[in-house]
């Protein structure tokens, strides 16, 4: 904030992914400055109102119209140096977002509809960047997709999967596209039976077992499986479930201890949702 006042700037720019844009929004929710995004990686975040911070290792979320970037700029020739590893991560971030929001208490057609195909975007844009992270057409459909995705994220209220990777990210200091992918099978397989209905059209999309589905499409594409990959120990499971129970929130799917802590036991461990 001191260096935008003494460079006397008039607005923001941020180029990249999540984290510069976040830093952008976190200015102009600060002193309303316009934004201008580049978007570079598959977040979503640029077309949302919401912006997360983390203090005392503790991450909270707010929403505030100051904060929805005033201008988005998408070039996929500006995505083709991005690692295939985090274009991956990246874009099952956005795909969970999609997720989340079929069963948010607010959705509505339209969101339904734009999530489907935001996961339909994705779901065939990644396996060709994975193979071939030059090729502009994957890009420009993984941007589609991560376009539709961040409005359903904006759109709509989050549930289960994003307070946990908020309570990871914040808490345990995890990286955040990689607990998303990590975390998105086992909160998807989680709500599927609750909110099978809403969730079909996404199921359908991944052999109609969406949380298995979603943990072979990730395990296809290389992408990070277990927690512990990424510094997360068996013995966080108890603290992470305490501070993720503190405040309720909306989930399709009743929360107990015991329920969170088999998720984050399969998450950590790296299980295939549905095994043992």
């Amino acid at each position: 904030m001191a260096a935008y006042d003494q460079s006397g700037a008039d607005c923001v720019l941020a180029l990249g992914g999540g984290s510069t844009i976040g830093l952008g929004k976190a200015m102009a929710w600060r002193n309303d400055a316009p934004q201008l995004v580049i978007a570079t990686t598959y977040a979503g975040s640029e077309v949302t109102d919401i912006l997360g911070q983390t203090e005392a290792g503790v991450k909270t979320t707010l929403r505030d119209p100051r904060i929805r970037p005033e201008t988005v700029i998408y070039d996929p020739e500006l995505t083709l140096g991005l690692p295939v590893a985090m274009s991956v991560a990246s874009g099952l971030n956005a795909m969970a977002h999609a997720v989340e929001g079929f069963y948010a208490p607010d959705a509505n057609p339209i969101t339904s509809l734009m999530a489907l195909e935001g996961l339909r975007a994705l779901k065939e844009a990644l396996p060709v960047i994975a193979t071939a992270p030059r090729d502009v057409e994957a890009r420009s459909r993984a941007l589609y997709g991560s376009w539709l995705c961040g409005v359903v994220l904006g759109s709509v209220a989050m549930s289960l999967h994003h307070k946990l990777c908020h309570v990871l990210g914040g808490s345990f200091d995890l990286p955040h596209a990689e607990t998303h992918a990590i975390l998105l099978p086992h909160s998807a397989g989680f709500n599927a039976a609750a909110a099978a209905g809403q969730l079909a059209g996404a199921a359908a999309l991944f052999g109609g077992d969406l949380g298995g589905g979603l943990w072979d499409f990730a395990a296809g594409l290389g992408a990070p499986l277990a927690l512990a990959e990424i510094g997360f120990a068996e013995t966080d499971i108890a603290g992470a479930v305490e501070i993720a129970l503190a405040k309720p929130y909306a989930n399709p799917r009743a929360l107990t201890p015991a329920a969170l802590h088999t998720l984050l036991r399969g998450a950590q461990a790296g299980m295939r949702p549905g095994t043992s």
